[in-house]
């Protein structure tokens, strides 16, 4: 399967997994990755935002992307996410291009003093540092579509991941932008439909994690055009979705944690500043969806 076709489908965000101690356990992480595979996950990604990218160092970042790939071991393409500083940047991206990555995706930068041009600089380099597809994770619109579009005609960029809920923008950039990007859904499999209708192909997702079955059914529904079916099978992990959206999205990896350890698979907590551990409300609207979905296991 080519870079470009997987795109159109579910592209997966692994969880960082830590041990009692606190440091990550790359070993936890690949039960996760067998069943995201076995159940038709077309992508998979380190190093993302469910992966807790900026709570990690970036020797623990490396380390994550050395240990994906090995998961993985070539069964889908994996996608390497990168930022931050630009030397850290570019030294995370030759580390995932010596894994086996097949492309990169570029963190936004969340730095106060972003330039539009400056950003097309920052691509630059980091391509300069790892000749692999780059994929832009774009989480803020307001740099304009020529600002976007600027970015989307840098060399090597394939594909954006399109995280604002804002599908008319989505469409004026892709309008404005080369014909042969792969614009993605980059919030989950809610807003997947209405992304979908202005002209996005596939999402993203860390519902991967805990039940990626059903991210391939709404990816497959949404496909063949059947937004009714796609909004069925939304509405069953609409509940999942809304507690990780709670304080302000930082119960979006406490929520993905907290469902694996109910499975069985405790994969450590989320970091700070997360809102870890979940609160009582919401850890027991959680176990009522997983055992709703017959996922629960402890």
């Amino acid at each position: 399967m080519t870079l470009r076709t997987a795109l159109t489908g579910v592209s997966g965000i692994l969880v960082t997994p830590f041990d009692a101690q606190g440091d990550i356990a790359p070993d936890l992480q690949k039960p996760i990755v067998d069943r995201a595979i076995a159940a038709g996950v077309q992508v998979l990604t380190a190093n993302g935002n469910t992966g807790e990218y900026y709570g990690l160092t970036l020797a623990e970042a490396q380390a994550m992307v050395g240990a994906a790939a090995a998961h993985v071991a070539g069964r889908v393409p994996l996608v390497a996410g990168v930022g931050r500083g630009v030397r850290d940047a570019q030294a995370l991206a030759e580390t995932s291009a010596q894994a086996g990555a097949a492309a990169l995706m570029i963190h936004q930068p969340p730095d106060p003093f972003v330039a539009p041009r400056g950003l097309v600089h920052y691509l630059e380099a980091i391509r300069e540092a790892a000749d692999l597809p780059l994929i832009l994770y774009l989480r803020n619109d307001a740099i304009g579509t020529d600002a976007i579009a600027r970015l989307a005609n840098v060399d090597g960029v394939a594909g954006v991941k399109w995280a604002t809920p804002n599908p008319m923008k989505l469409r004026a950039a892709m309008e404005a932008s080369p014909g042969h990007i792969t614009w993605t859904g980059g919030l989950a499999e809610i807003w997947a439909p209405a992304l979908y209708a202005v002209g996005a192909r596939g999402f993203t997702s860390g519902l991967i994690n805990v039940w990626p079955e059903r991210s391939v059914a709404i990816n497959a529904a949404l496909e063949a055009g059947d937004y009714a079916e796609a909004r069925r099978l939304i509405a069953d992990m609409q509940v999942f979705e809304d507690i990780r959206a709670e304080e302000q999205g930082g119960a979006n990896v406490p929520g993905v944690k907290a469902a694996l350890q109910m499975m069985g698979e405790d994969c450590g907590p989320a970091r700070p500043p997360a809102a870890w551990p979940l609160s009582p409300d919401q850890l027991q609207r959680l176990r009522g969806f997983m055992q709703a979905q017959s996922l629960l296991r402890t």
